[in-house]
């Protein structure tokens, strides 16, 4: 009889001791503890099983646990007498930042500073000791919601003084989502604030505590060692690239067809590699999101599980502040292709506002992206082939892209639907609602600034409110045809029945233009004087292509267009 299935549940003990489904990754205990790295750095995409390999390791060495063997004895860590001596023999402290998400800095603080407080509050019993000193319980008491940044930095520190003392035996620190506070930190604004808290907490916790045996971070993002690690050393780390414990998180392939055959749904196998293989761990090309297996297993449907898993938000951010070019390669990627780019594995986030390389690193660590092949380029430097993860990224990263309009009253389909019937009426009442809606002054630019360049925020935000026509059409962008390079191209995968579009964007220049008309007319002039039409022409037939210009002042849209052959007539 299949186990049962316990959605959601990450504390290893309940799982076991209930007999649900697992997949046993004991075998991390032993990997973790021969490398012998003092502060271990695990980045994995979210949903990944981290936490609870992070309970299974507390557990394991916890002396709390000492009397549970049972937890263990039916799982590969229990073959070896090394290990079966090693269990439930040293002081464990466990902390977890995956709910600190708040939108200021205070929030932030006193969200971390109640984690640790409730650490100190599980480990109260240790003032019973007759070696504790009075002035050691004086600083175990402001350990606190009201502690100061000093107490705060050092509680740790201090905290693993009293266990050494207490068991004779030094601690093992397991801090799990280091990074989803530093996250919020980034898309509320207050990342400089909450780095000099943290890098102190780090700084005394994991470099300058003697009374530290082992540690282990886990989070999504590798954040550089300038922001928060600096004072580190540099803690060994484990990304998505690195060979280090590359099946250790995540389910290989075997492991999910160990489970569809026990669940007998070994005949939907071909369609659980479509949609939820993919990801790329080291040199393991073959590893299964372990959150959407389990989800499938038990609501036997294929759909994109991991898209509810997270509010997304700082990718959100990153896509809607794109440039128009890096607007295009998501264009390219959901249409199934790849691309090269040089990155640093480090997150910088510092430099997420500024260099695209950065972004591709998130995208990556978080799960979106996965790596195809690594080559040299001519100077010499590695580039990455990047491509969309699996048919489920590519689900949810379609929502993200497309979801930079769903906040609007309007629906981003209606003007699909106008665009593909030529009704610019709708289509410029439209336009000209959202533009008011959503449009910033940063966006556009009240001013005509060549060198700003605001006709790539309006080429970019129109890319992804036709978004929805990949199905109808296959949409490329600033690519050559005739003499020059269009904007948007819609080619119709039935040119039997549907036309073939071109847009051309145009941003009201006041030295050429005396009015938006005039800018609007300049955009169609350009479609016909550089023959984009001649892609199309070809494919379509020359008489069933529409050209259409876009010109825009601010957050005022002027469109018109219409058959090609009644401008060449």
């Amino acid at each position: 009889m299949a186990r049962t299935i316990a959605i959601g549940e990450q504390d290893f003990s309940k799982i076991i001791e209930k007999d649900c489904f697992y997949v046993d990754k004991t075998n991390f205990i032993k990997q973790w503890w021969e490398n012998g790295d003092t502060v271990t750095l695990i980045t994995r995409p979210r949903r990944f099983g981290k936490t609870l390999t992070m309970r299974m390791v507390e557990q394991f060495y916890s002396i709390r646990y000492a009397g549970r063997k049972n937890l263990f004895e039916n799982l590969s860590i229990w073959k070896e007498e090394k290990y079966r001596r090693l269990q439930g023999t040293y002081p464990v402290i466990f902390l977890s930042f995956a709910n600190v998400k708040a939108n200021n800095y205070k929030d932030a603080r006193e969200g971390i500073i109640q984690e640790i407080a409730d650490v100190y509050d599980q480990n109260v019993y240790l003032l019973n000791d007759q070696k504790v000193t009075d002035h050691e319980r004086e600083v175990f008491y402001k350990v606190n919601e009201s502690m100061s940044d000093m107490t705060a930095a050092r509680s740790l520190l201090r905290l693993s003084s009293l266990l050494f003392k207490y068991y004779n035996q030094r601690v093992i620190i397991l801090l799990d989502e280091y990074d989803t506070p530093m996250q919020e930190a980034y898309v509320n604004g207050y990342w400089e604030k909450l780095v000099g808290f943290i890098r102190g907490l780090f700084n005394a916790a994991f470099k300058t505590n003697p009374y530290l045996e082992r540690g282990i971070m886990t989070g999504i993002t590798r954040i550089s060692k300038e922001s928060i690690f600096s004072d580190l050393n540099n803690p060994v780390s484990a990304t998505v690239t690195s060979r280090k414990y590359e099946t250790a998180f995540g389910f290989t392939e075997c492991e999910v067809f160990q489970a569809l055959e026990e669940y007998q749904l070994l005949d939907q196998a071909d369609k659980v590699r479509q949609w939820y293989d993919g990801f790329r761990i080291g040199a393991c090309d073959s590893i299964y999101n372990p959150w959407s297996i389990t989800q499938f297993l038990d609501n036997r449907e294929i759909k994109p599980y991991w898209a509810n898993t997270s509010s997304n938000r700082l990718v959100t951010k990153l896509i809607r502040k794109s440039d128009v070019s890096t607007k295009l390669i998501m264009e390219e990627l959901l249409q199934g292709n790849s691309f090269y780019t040089s990155m640093d594995e480090d997150v910088i986030y510092a430099d997420l506002d500024t260099k695209k390389s950065a972004m591709w690193s998130l995208l990556l660590a978080s799960g979106y992206l996965k790596v195809l092949q690594t080559v040299k380029n001519r100077r010499g430097k590695t580039e990455y082939e990047l491509s969309l993860t699996n048919m489920e990224a590519v689900s949810v990263f379609d929502e993200m892209v497309t979801g930079w309009f769903s906040s609007s009253r309007l629906s981003y389909s209606d003007f699909s639907d106008a665009l593909v019937s030529g009704d610019k009426k709708f289509m410029n009442e439209y336009m000209n609602a959202i533009a008011m809606e959503t449009f910033s002054y940063f966006d556009t630019g009240v001013e005509f600034l060549e060198s700003k360049r605001p006709e790539n925020f309006y080429h970019g935000f129109v890319l992804g409110i036709i978004a929805d026509l990949r199905g109808i059409y296959k949409v490329t962008s600033n690519r050559e045809s005739g003499e020059g390079r269009y904007d948007v191209l819609l080619e119709p995968y039935e040119p039997e029945t549907d036309d073939g579009i071109i847009l051309e964007f145009k941003v009201f220049n006041p030295k050429k233009d005396s009015c938006l008309e005039d800018t609007v007319k300049t955009a169609i002039r350009q479609i016909i004087d550089k023959k984009y039409a001649l892609i199309l022409g070809t494919k379509c037939g020359w008489d069933k292509i529409r050209i259409y210009g876009f010109a825009f002042r601010g957050k005022e849209v002027l469109i018109d267009g219409g058959y090609l052959r009644e401008y060449e007539r």
